[in-house]
């Protein structure tokens, strides 16, 4: 054959392609188990810090073993349903109505007692943001939070995920004196709102910081039920 002609070509071009294509698809393959590994390693130190329990990549998975006791599902009304709390999709329930979402519940030991464990989801300025929210078991002061995001701004949005913003959260509670659901401002310089139920939005991240409140609010409604429930 012509290795100078166009049939040549065409056929060497069209065997590269395939060696290329399955050479990449068996490396994806064989590294989907460790990516999903890691994912869920990580997402087990997210749980983790948001009761202020540090981990690393090696000893996560012992500590949330001993430390998360129990986990579980509750749906709209605060009833539990049958299902892997940690399987469920975040963003697969948020893109559904209220009423019909998984709420995923953990609960979690802790030299200060049980913490209840509840993950959110939201949206920032760039994509998706979401993190873990600890509760004391009064079932209304917020023990710890994390929060992560997808491509916030660095310096300004991004800073959701640092620990001096984080902090801010524990001790602020979410219902009034007389009960009533009131959830958690993120307040601007120019804005007021009861201490017990505001932080501060970070300086130059407007849009994050009020993705952030809505976000909270959001998932803290659909608890609602099952955080009223726990109260009684």
């Amino acid at each position: 054959m012509d290795k100078n002609g166009n049939i040549y070509t065409f056929i060497y071009a069209s065997v590269m392609v395939i060696l290329v294509a399955a050479a990449l698809a068996f490396t994806a393959i064989s590294l989907k188990p460790f990516q999903t590994k890691n994912v869920e390693i990580e997402k087990k130190q997210s749980i983790l810090s948001s009761v202020n329990i540090a981990s690393t990549a090696k000893d996560a998975e012992a500590i949330y073993a001993e430390k998360i006791v129990n986990s579980y599902i509750v749906d709209a009304t605060g009833n539990k349903v049958d299902g892997d709390a940690f399987a469920i999709d975040l963003k697969v329930e948020r893109a559904k109505p209220a009423e019909k979402r998984l709420l995923p519940v953990y609960e979690c030991q802790t030299d200060e007692g049980l913490k209840y464990i509840l993950p959110m989801y939201g949206t920032g300025l760039w994509g998706p943001i979401w993190g873990y929210v600890s509760m004391n078991d009064d079932m209304n002061t917020i023990y710890g939070a994390t929060f992560a995001h997808q491509g916030e701004t660095p310096g300004l949005g991004a800073e959701i995920a640092t620990p001096g913003f984080q902090q801010q959260f524990k001790g602020k509670k979410i219902f009034d004196e007389s009960g009533n659901f009131t959830s958690i401002t993120v307040a601007k310089s120019n804005e007021t709102a009861p201490t017990e139920h505001k932080v501060d939005a970070i300086s130059g991240g407007t849009i994050t910081s009020k993705g952030l409140q809505k976000m909270l609010l959001d998932d803290f409604t659909t608890y609602k039920a099952f955080l009223t429930q726990k109260k009684q």
